[in-house]
């Protein structure tokens, strides 16, 4: 007698749509750059050099933040400049990063380390354009401590 094993067959047909939803998308680009541990300085801008494209695609862009409790603050208000090479098209997007609740509830993920995504505007890029994007920080405060590390994403779909 032939023994039925349902959960195998859902396992398998689980497994192919992750396969074929994975497709959709495709990560070109995931890097973290650390800021100073003595704090980030305004003038401090991390730099981030995308190599060329492999093909034409339409990208998701995201700027990625770690941040330890001993940043003062609720938002971060970030700078990311990008300038997309052979044509030297320059883009400048100001973002208002919020961290944490009106009532100062930590909206990140983590426990000494929080985690931040904040979606940019989605670009274009033909095949053999180069990124050099510029991440700096526009607050009040010269140097904020409890920014470990900054991340941008890129994301093809």
């Amino acid at each position: 007698m032939k023994s039925k094993k349902p959960g195998w067959r859902l396992l398998a047909i689980a497994a192919v749509l992750v396969l074929y939803s994975s497709c959709d998308r495709q990560t070109l680009y995931h890097h973290y750059e650390p800021t100073s541990r003595d704090g980030w300085e305004r003038s401090d801008t991390l730099l981030f050099t995308v190599t060329k494209a492999q093909k034409r695609a339409v990208v998701q862009r995201e700027v990625e933040l770690r941040v330890t409790k001993a940043y003062p603050f609720k938002n971060l208000h970030l700078v990311v400049e990008q300038t997309t090479l052979p044509q030297h098209q320059f883009r400048r997007d100001t973002i208002n990063c919020m961290l944490t609740t009106s009532d100062g509830r930590i909206i990140g993920d983590g426990i000494s380390l929080y985690q931040y995504r904040f979606p940019l505007s989605d670009i274009s890029l033909n095949e053999g354009d180069s990124l050099c994007i510029h991440v700096s920080h526009d607050m009040k405060r010269e140097i904020l401590h409890g920014i470990s590390d900054i991340g941008i994403r890129l994301t093809a779909y």
